[in-house]
């Protein structure tokens, strides 16, 4: 799914891509698509491997210095939602908008309460994690879109687990055990689901770009 028209440095390479037919109309992949296409998949990467570390980092070493893999984890999130191919634009400026909002929660209670106590906040202040759930709540969005476009069982992750585990949390229905069992294991599963996508051609991320330009017409 695309959420804007590409541009290439390379019109020339361009004109040795395949024509595909979309719903409406015909289209080329062209070489900055898949450029697109690569950086979002490393974004992912980037954002998974941080979001499992972190926790890894919790669990053996404990909170205290495992808040800094909050930042390549909510820089992986940014650069995925500012390269991620969505038809709807509305849609995708409303997940950029929850990110910016998580991101900003986040910094607000890293000066608040310092950097060693912002996971001890979150963990043991449950009213607190309202700071940090629109960021989640992008990442959800993201594993949305995979698994609809994709139907890719590791996203229930994203889609399922981290919105249990939070909710679970705040509403203090959930052990704090359980909440770290679940957040471990979307993080894992999401892990699982950046390295997959590197298998995929590039087109499948793009999607029909013809639906786009009907879009933008009407």
């Amino acid at each position: 799914m695309n959420t804007h028209p590409t541009s290439t440095n390379n019109p020339v390479n361009d004109l040795n891509q395949p024509e595909l037919v979309g719903v409406y109309g015909k289209y080329k992949i062209t070489l900055e698509d898949k450029r697109e296409v690569k950086f979002y998949r490393l974004s992912i990467l980037l954002c998974a491997l941080a979001f499992f570390s972190g926790l890894l980092h919790w669990i053996i070493w404990g909170s205290n210095s495992a808040w800094i893999w909050l930042l390549p984890m909510a820089a992986g999130l940014g650069l995925a939602l500012k390269w991620i191919h969505i038809y709807l634009i509305p849609l995708h400026k409303a997940l950029k908008i929850l990110w910016a909002i998580g991101c900003t929660g986040i910094v607000l209670t890293l000066f608040k309460e310092g950097p060693e106590n912002i996971l001890h906040t979150f963990s043991f202040n449950p009213i607190s994690s309202i700071a940090i759930g629109p960021f989640f709540a992008a990442l959800t969005g993201l594993g949305i879109k995979e698994f609809f476009c994709f139907r890719r069982f590791e996203a229930i992750g994203l889609t399922i687990f981290i919105p249990i585990a939070l909710l679970g949390h705040l509403s203090n229905v959930l052990d704090g055990a359980i909440v770290m069992a679940l957040l471990t294991l979307s993080a894992f599963l999401l892990l699982i689901l950046s390295i997959r996508k590197f298998g995929i051609d590039a087109s499948a991320d793009i999607g029909d770009k013809s639906v786009f330009e009907y879009l933008k017409k009407n």
